[in-house]
């Protein structure tokens, strides 16, 4: 297989249909291979960017791949005649396998319990997956709902304020990714990524996900498809158990030996508590669960203060930030809603910076306790909302809290929560504030030609009152520096809506290089509640990192 990078395709030329789009590279890499079209076998598309530096001139860039009738022999005298003529530039052969899930253990030990999986956000699921596919037969609890009712109870939040903290934007299949844009880009790099794309392509994600050089799958979209990533888990071996939580962890002499488990049926409300005997936990509980964090705590399980972030969400209108991007291409379907990322860093040493940017997108609330606003922001899979919202936000760090407590940070972050429920008057209202006004240090009273998204409504105020002011103050320098960078995101009626509190985890649960805890021999943490990732992609690539490592121990026993 030949894959050519660095092919320019003027925007002119395509109409925003895939055919069109198809039809399109398949000439240029022929012209790039100096053969005919009809020469080459399958094409694939292996990434695709746009590149709009030049408004007047944007071009799309794609890596492709070629197969050439006749095989590897043909393909490698092709890439000998061009670079005989010094034409190879971006073209070499590849191989075209990808990293792929385990195969089967000849034999699994039993006597020991599953291997027990808490949580099923991107982490979970996908070293559940990988586990089940080896025939480890894990148990996958999740506190939350399954894809489909969590739907529904997060509806009926945003309709009547009623929370179920159970199952919310927080907690159910899916973790909080499902309710986002469902970014799948990351700044890190695993040989996981690709068998992370292809198997949510598999699920029902949009196949654009397995080149586009910034992927994303939309909140419409990944409840179906992390249901199927659930099916493709129990059709495997493994089991899946919602509203199912974790609530104690017996690690006696440093070794898992149980965990306590306590049940609801959601439609009887009958609890039922159990203890399941196991030797391996991997913990991918996620960042919000503050009643996990305080069991470990109390369990003496090793844990450490992290760096996490706070702020606020910020929208402008779509349109405008297309207009600023793309110029007078803005609205061409090949396009799409244009995505930015900003980050400034200024005098005082601190850092502002965008976070998890939604084009066309919605702000929403992701309370998972009562008395306590969060926003969050999520796309659909057209991006066809009118205004562009992402996370506004500045550091903490470690020896900005108070104390020794390893859960300050919860702390601090239940604290600004409750205050912005306060400052929004109740009933999951949160408290804004127009940009303007609030670079003057001054309370809003109405908003202006931004309409706020947020489903459960605004109060006009102060949002700095909800916030520490390492916090503020640095979100206050950094807007005018970020306008400066991009047109018109300090314009004064852009809307600020608080508060934005679960970025990350404000803990670590400290593993080693087994990637086992350092303090208790058979507990995995994993993924973004356990201070390892930062994504969609990120965790998902550490849950399956953490699944070769389960079923290499695994191995060893065996041979022990």
């Amino acid at each position: 297989m030949i894959e050519v990078s660095g092919i320019r395709i003027p925007l002119s030329q395509l109409d925003g249909t895939d055919a069109r789009e198809r039809a399109v590279v398949r000439r240029a890499l022929a012209r790039r291979l100096r053969v005919r079209p009809e020469e080459l076998g399958r094409v694939t598309r292996r990434k695709r960017s746009i590149d709009a530096r030049k408004k007047g001139d944007i071009q799309l860039i794609f890596t492709l791949r070629a197969e050439l009738p006749g095989g590897g022999p043909a393909e490698g005298a092709l890439l000998a005649g061009l670079a005989s003529r010094r034409e190879v530039g971006g073209t070499r052969l590849v191989e075209a396998a990808d990293k792929g899930f385990p195969e089967p253990l000849a034999y699994v030990p039993q006597g020991r319990g599953p291997v027990v999986v808490v949580g099923a956000g991107c982490a979970g699921l996908f070293c559940a997956l990988s586990l089940a596919r080896a025939g480890l037969e894990p148990l996958l609890v999740e506190r939350g709902d399954d894809a489909a009712r969590r739907s529904r109870v997060v509806r009926h939040h945003d309709e009547t304020g009623e929370l179920d903290p159970e199952s919310n934007i927080q907690f159910g299949v899916g973790g909080a990714g499902t309710f986002s844009d469902g970014k799948l880009q990351t700044g890190t790099k695993s040989p996981f990524h690709r068998l992370v794309l292809k198997t949510l392509a598999e699920a029902g994600a949009q196949r654009r996900i397995l080149w586009d050089a910034k992927p994303h799958v939309g909140s419409d979209v990944l409840p179906d498809a992390v249901t199927h990533v659930v099916e493709m888990i129990e059709a495997a071996g493994g089991t899946v158990r919602c509203r199912c939580r974790l609530v104690d962890l017996d690690a006696g002499a440093g070794r898992v030996r149980a965990v306590t488990l306590r049940s609801e049926d959601p439609d009887t409300g009958i609890v039922t508590e159990e203890r399941v005997p196991c030797s391996r936990v991997v913990l991918a509980c996620g960042h919000s669960a503050r009643d996990v964090f305080g069991l470990l705590h109390r369990r003496g399980v090793p844990m450490e203060r992290k760096t996490f972030a706070m702020g606020v969400r910020i929208e402008h209108l779509q349109a405008d930030i297309d207009h600023v991007l793309y110029g007078s291409s803005a609205g061409n379907p090949a396009l799409g809603a244009a995505p930015y990322s900003l980050a400034v860093h200024l005098p005082s040493g601190r850092s502002a910076f965008s976070f998890c940017m939604c084009p066309g997108g919605y702000v929403v609330s992701a309370a998972s306790e009562q008395g306590g606003v969060v926003t969050n922001g999520m796309s659909y899979s057209d991006r066809a909302g009118e205004n562009a919202n992402s996370g506004l936000l500045a550091n903490v760090f470690p020896e900005d809290l108070p104390g020794d407590d390893v859960l300050a940070g919860v702390k601090l972050q239940r604290t600004c929560e409750q205050a912005a429920f306060e400052a929004g008057g109740g009933g999951f209202v949160a408290p804004a504030q127009l940009v303007g006004d609030f670079l003057h240090n001054r309370p809003s009273s109405a908003g202006g030609s931004v309409v706020p998204t947020y489903p459960r409504g605004v109060a006009w105020g102060d949002v700095s009152r909800c916030l520490p002011s390492c916090i503020t103050e640095t979100i206050r320098a950094g807007i005018p520096e970020m306008g400066r960078r991009l047109r018109g995101f300090d314009r004064p009626d852009a809307v600020l809506t608080g508060v934005e509190t679960r970025s990350s985890s404000p803990v670590r649960v400290t593993r080693g290089e087994s990637l086992q805890s350092v303090g208790v021999r058979g507990l995995w943490p994993v993924g973004e509640g356990s201070g390892y990732a930062g994504g969609i992609m990120s965790a998902a690539a550490d849950g399956l990192r953490v699944a070769e490592a389960v079923i290499a121990d695994v191995t060893d026993e065996l041979r022990g």
